[in-house]
């Protein structure tokens, strides 16, 4: 007589469990094994940061002068190393706008550069004067580095820097025709412009739309040659805030017959 055959017994689901777990840290182990030996490895001297290749603009500060002062902030290896925070350090140096930073194996950084380019001096009134770059940014520098530079005074509420540099590109041209340059631009809380020439000469512009300030200035300019030309006197101060004409007074005398209105903007 043939035995029957013995069929083999499901284990145990505690059983089934234990093992199951066991197998989970066995493979959790190996993993953590594996990463610890790669973190290992990725900060080994060999994969230290070298060399570091700089392009770009450099024309306020030397290639020599930023790795001196970026390299000591470097933290980590070649794998290691955090870039968010090496642009950072590579953008708190003065004149630095932007910096754009990329790894080249095994052991060098890539940095392009690009630099702020004055365009005004930012008056404070807190006395922590800055400058304004092209894009009407306000920026932290030395000012020694642009006092031959011949640049213009914005003093304005904080966040108008761009609107201010906008209307000075406006306004120059305007000025330029009475062979005078503005030396200061000003805009009040209340939104009204004030300019300052380097003839020593100061305007009040006056409220409004950009496009009305820039209209008043330039029946300004069209008419001011006839009021000189009359009193063989240089212009002084002028107030253009009337609805219908301006007020001007002339070096040596204290009103003239340019048109003036009897309702000021304020």
């Amino acid at each position: 007589m043939n035995a029957a055959a013995t069929l083999p017994q499901p284990l145990p689901a505690d059983v089934r469990l234990m093992r199951a777990v066991a197998n989970a840290v066995f493979v959790l182990a190996a993993l953590a094994l594996v990463v610890g030996a790669l973190w290992w490895v990725a900060r080994l001297p060999i994969f230290a940061i070298r060399a570091i290749r700089i392009d770009g603009d450099v024309a306020r500060n030397s290639a020599t002068t930023i790795r001196a002062n970026v390299a000591p902030k470097l933290k980590g290896s070649f794998f290691t190393l955090n870039l968010a925070q090496t642009r950072a350090a590579f953008e708190s140096v003065p004149w630095v706008r932007r910096a754009v930073v990329h790894r080249v194996w095994p052991d060098r950084l890539s940095v392009r550069l690009e630099e702020h380019r004055a365009a005004a001096l930012w008056h404070a009134d807190d006395g922590n004067d800055r400058l304004v770059n092209t894009q009407g940014e306000v920026f932290e520098a030395n000012l020694g580095d642009v006092e031959d530079d011949a640049l213009p005074t914005f003093s304005g509420p904080e966040g108008t820097s761009a609107h201010m540099l906008a209307m000075y590109q406006r306004l120059q041209p305007v000025f330029t025709k009475l062979d005078m340059t503005i030396d200061t631009l000003n805009l009040s809380g209340r939104g009204s412009w004030h300019v300052e020439l380097d003839s020593g000469a100061e305007i009040e512009l006056g409220r409004g739309t950009d496009d009305e300030v820039l209209a008043r200035s330039e029946r300004f300019v069209r008419t001011l040659t006839q009021v000189t030309q009359r009193y063989q006197r240089p212009l002084q101060y002028a107030d253009l805030r009337h609805a219908d004409g301006y007020a001007v007074k002339l070096k040596g005398i204290t009103t003239s017959d340019a048109p003036v209105a009897g309702k000021k903007r304020n």
